[in-house]
């Protein structure tokens, strides 16, 4: 079994970052998430060929004090959660590029 995860960014979705954090709003329901700075990094690593543990590693335990297994614990819990509203896609194979591309509104 691949526990090997990849995440991108539904189509179906407005993002604008604020600072160290990103608004995202689900174009299905105008449900809005604010996302917090370590889910940010998340957010903006969801290019859909990077795997998910990868990113935990090079992005957030690189830059906080998160032993790996809890980062990559909570980031999967938090990936899921996103992905239950669709807005983010998660497959165990890198997904296409043309998935990954949000659309950002200034």
């Amino acid at each position: 079994m691949n526990d090997t995860r990849y995440m991108a960014r539904s189509a179906a979705i407005a993002s604008r970052p604020l600072g160290d954090e990103t608004m995202v709003m689900s174009a299905a329901s105008s449900t809005l998430f604010t996302l917090d700075e370590i889910a940010t990094l998340l957010w903006e690593s969801a290019d859909g060929v990077t795997p998910l543990d990868e990113i935990v590693r090079n992005k957030i335990c690189a830059r906080y004090d998160i032993p790996p297994d809890v980062a990559l614990r909570d980031a999967e819990n938090f990936i899921q959660q996103l992905a239950g509203h669709g807005i983010l896609l998660i497959s165990d194979k890198p997904l296409a590029a043309a998935n990954s591309s949000p659309r950002e509104t200034r």
